[in-house]
């Protein structure tokens, strides 16, 4: 399997998890999907990552991704590191953890460390769009622990920029001043941005968030 690059489809799979036969496109159905990779279970950064995910769930809701996450052990695995994860967390895992054994998932996406060991995904994020699209490739390594802050403020600008002509500067967050697209002449962009254009200069125009 070649390296998957951003816009490519996400490759269907089907595979045990910790609630049972997962099928990929038919658990996104018609929203967006996040996928993440973990080295094994019973790991220590993994289990925070886990646990911080959970307490995520109801902001991924609320922006329709459904959220999935991966690791090499089997399902069986999965259930008991989940106590841990709750226990130690103060939460409960409200999301599939596919058991990826036979390392079919993680080939397919390319997670496994070519450096490090045959045996560990790295650190990987998906994120798929509605039409199946990678959106979003990010990779940790083992050792370097995810932030979620940052995993909802890009899902925030990937849904904004598919519906609106614009582009999110450097540190954006939902709400703030957002970039007209290029391809707009400033005068088109006045008639189609009804709150505003400020031209900082002739390539660089700012607009209101559309959506705020």
């Amino acid at each position: 399997m070649a390296t998957l690059r951003l816009g490519d489809t996400a490759p269907n799979f089907t595979a045990d998890s910790s609630v049972g036969k997962i099928e990929l496109y038919d658990y996104l159905g018609d929203g967006w999907g996040i996928l993440f990779s973990h080295p094994a279970d019973f790991t220590p950064v993994c289990t925070t990552e886990l646990g911080t995910a959970a307490k995520f769930k109801s902001e991924f809701d609320k922006r329709n991704v459904k959220m999935l996450a991966l690791s090499v052990d089997g399902a069986a695995s999965h259930k008991e590191w989940i106590k841990d994860i709750n226990e130690v967390q103060q939460t409960e895992v409200n999301f599939p953890i596919i058991a990826d054994e036979d390392k079919k998932v993680s080939d397919l996406y390319d997670m496994i460390h070519p450096k490090a060991d045959n045996n560990l995904t790295v650190r990987s994020v998906f994120i798929i769009a509605p039409d199946r699209s990678i959106k979003l490739i990010l990779t940790y390594p083992a050792s370097t622990g995810r932030n979620f802050h940052e995993l909802l403020r890009v899902i925030d600008s990937l849904q904004l920029t598919a519906y609106h002509k614009v582009a999110t500067p450097a540190n954006w967050k939902h709400g703030e001043d957002v970039v007209v697209s290029p391809a707009i002449a400033t005068e088109d962009a006045k008639q189609m941005f009804k709150k505003g254009v400020t031209e900082v200069k002739p390539y660089l125009r700012m607009t209101p968030d559309p959506t705020a």
